[in-house]
């Protein structure tokens, strides 16, 4: 078993015959091998009314953590894996925008941006990926900033972020979920305009549409949703 290099100075209070008639020894909170008892010594507290103290000076044992331990620097991983998801009420009066298309329905998503749930999705999953706050505290629904902001606003951001921290798209898979309209008509320009946005390659950008077999609001023609899965590699 390898050993650690630094040292380990522990000190408790134990009965003097503790210490001669009981080996090995056992510190509570602490494992001391045997390797360690080369270099263990006993001493004793110079006044009357301390009973002794036993250290362990090994150079085999680790040392004690600080306190105050320095926050550790984002681990560097030669590939990162992320998901999002997203869900709006769709409503009379919204224009209904998918992938930065405007697709013709009598009904729309109600957000504060222009709704368009799959951008949002795949920005959420770049974020996942990256391993930071999500859309909604990144492009928080209470600054007016966003009332109406293109999502592309927030994909080019997500994607600048991707690129500082040193990753690529490796590859995305995007599902939509809606009973009505049928996105089969609308699904290569969508899927186009999510690449160019990706600045990624048509082969590593992936989009499915399923209905909601008529269940729940997503079958009821009252909501869309979508999820993303992504994979970012690094450079």
């Amino acid at each position: 078993m390898a050993m650690a290099t630094s040292s380990l100075c522990y000190t408790a209070s134990l009965p003097k015959k503790s210490l001669l008639k009981h080996s090995p020894l056992h510190f509570p909170g602490a494992c001391v091998t045997r390797q360690a008892f080369s270099s263990l010594k006993i001493t004793t507290s110079s006044s009357s009314s301390s009973p002794p103290a036993v250290v362990a000076a090994a150079t085999s044992a680790v040392e004690a953590e600080p306190q105050t331990a320095a926050a550790a620097p984002a681990k560097v991983l030669p590939f990162r894996v992320g998901h999002g998801f997203d869900l709006h009420r769709l409503e009379p009066g919204y224009p209904l925008i998918i992938g930065g298309i405007n697709i013709p329905h009598d009904r729309g998503c109600e957000a504060h941006s222009d709704g368009d749930v799959l951008l949002h999705c795949v920005v959420d999953a770049i974020l996942g990926a990256l391993g930071l706050p999500d859309i909604g505290q990144i492009f928080p629904d209470t600054d007016p900033k966003w009332k109406g902001a293109a999502s592309l606003v927030f994909m080019k951001e997500a994607v600048r972020l991707m690129h500082e921290a040193g990753y690529e798209l490796g590859n995305l898979d995007a599902t939509l979920i809606l009973q009505r309209p049928k996105v089969s008509p609308h699904k290569e320009a969508i899927r186009s305009n999510l690449c160019k946005l990706l600045g990624a390659d048509p082969s590593v950008v992936n989009l499915k549409a399923k209905t909601h077999e008529k269940v729940d609001s997503l079958g009821e023609n009252r909501s869309i949703a979508a999820h993303t899965v992504v994979l970012l590699m690094r450079k």
